[in-house]
Order: structure tokens, then C-alpha cells, then sequence
């Protein structure tokens, strides 16, 4: 079986983004580069329900190698990313907060400088049907310089050099999403400047 590890991880990925609450039913993909392959979860099937075999392995033009099932709606955006940065794996979520804070700004503003681990405020891809690639686009151009971005009134997605990685990013994300939100009910969130964010990039460079 192709990419045979990268099919079991991201069975084991499904299921704690299940157990984590960052999606429900059938809601949310994931994916896995290795060379000119993508493993990536099937259409219409939990994540928490996800076997290797079922998960179709693809070239990267969308072309299906190999899988019993077909592949997410949300191929597009996965290749198209993967095409435009360094990244080895996506995580795509419809966690709460990510929705909620998506469907009401344009950016999530830095209120912790623990967004610099995301690259810095999280843009928000403008809204565009899931599957299509206009979306695909605006996901692209939302993630240049960054490792999250949110999909207006959709979620999110996080991206990194290995699945474990990105779903951090994303489980990151998604309490920055929910401070924001919680902050916001109880009065005007306090944003970090720049000069605040630049002197936290410089004690981390000091060690």
C-alpha cells in the first residue's frame, strides 16, 4: 500500500481532532505530502472513522494512485497549497471559534503574541464555495507568510512540516480564536503594536 504510514497518521490525526472538538460528523479534511503524493482523507466520512485503505492516495495534479474512496471536496485547496509553500501537511478544521471569530473580521488581531507562532495576525480568506478554486485562491493568498489562516464563515486551516505540527497550529488557532472571542463579550480586547511583538521576537532570539 502507498504512503502506508502517512494513511495510518492521518487516521490517528482524525480521530484527536474528534476528540479535540475540532470538528463534527463529517465536517473537516486532512492531508499529508511525501514527494509528488498526497494522502488525504475521503469525502463524506468522519474522522474519527477513517481506515487507511479508505484514504486516497493522489498525484499532484488530483490525479486518485491509489484509495477505495474518493477524495475530499477540498483537494483543490490542498494542492494548491501545497503547490505555493514548503508545507508537508494541512489540517483543515470547523472548530467553533474559528467560525465564529471567521464570520465577523477580517483578522484575527494579535491580543497574544503567541499568534507569532502562526507567523503573526491570522488573515481570514474571503468567503468562496468549499471544493471550488476560487476558495482554493483565497486560502493561498491568506497563508503567504503565514503557517493558519481562516476561511470566512467556514474554519480554518493550519499547515506545517509534519501532521502533528499542524494540528498544534490548529489547536493553537483555535483558543487564540477563543480568547478573541471571550475578551470581545466582556469589553475592547487590548492589541499587542508592533514594537510590542518585534521585542518578543528579539528575547526569543536571545534564548
Amino acid at each position: 500500500m502507498r504512503l502506508a504510514r502517512e494513511r495510518e497518521r492521518l487516521c490517528e490525526i482524525g480521530r484527536t481532532m474528534v476528540e479535540s472538538g475540532l470538528v463534527l460528523g463529517t465536517s473537516g479534511n486532512i492531508s499529508v505530502r511525501e514527494g509528488d503524493l498526497v494522502a488525504v482523507s475521503p469525502g463524506g466520512v468522519a474522522l474519527d472513522r477513517l481506515t487507511p485503505g479508505g484514504c486516497p492516495v493522489l498525484d499532484m495534479s488530483g490525479r486518485v494512485i491509489e484509495g477505495e474512496l474518493k477524495p475530499s471536496s477540498e483537494v483543490p485547496m490542498h494542492l494548491a497549497v501545497y503547490a505555493s509553500t514548503a508545507a508537508a501537511a494541512i489540517v483543515h478544521t470547523h472548530s467553533q471559534y474559528a467560525v465564529v471569530v471567521s464570520s465577523t473580521t477580517d483578522e484575527l488581531p494579535p491580543m497574544h503574541y503567541n499568534v507569532l507562532l502562526l507567523g503573526g495576525p491570522v488573515r481570514v480568506a474571503p468567503y468562496a464555495t468549499y471544493g471550488t478554486a476560487e476558495l482554493a485562491g483565497h486560502v493561498r493568498a491568506a497563508l503567504e507568510g503565514r503557517h493558519a489562516a481562516l476561511m470566512a464563515n467556514h474554519g480554518a486551516v493550519a499547515v506545517g512540516a509534519d501532521l502533528e505540527q499542524a494540528l498544534e497550529r490548529a489547536r493553537l488557532l483555535e483558543w487564540l480564536c477563543a480568547v478573541y472571542v471571550q475578551a470581545k463579550a466582556i469589553g475592547v480586547p487590548r492589541v499587542l503594536t508592533e514594537q510590542e511583538l518585534t521585542a518578543v521576537v528579539e528575547r526569543a532570539l536571545q534564548g
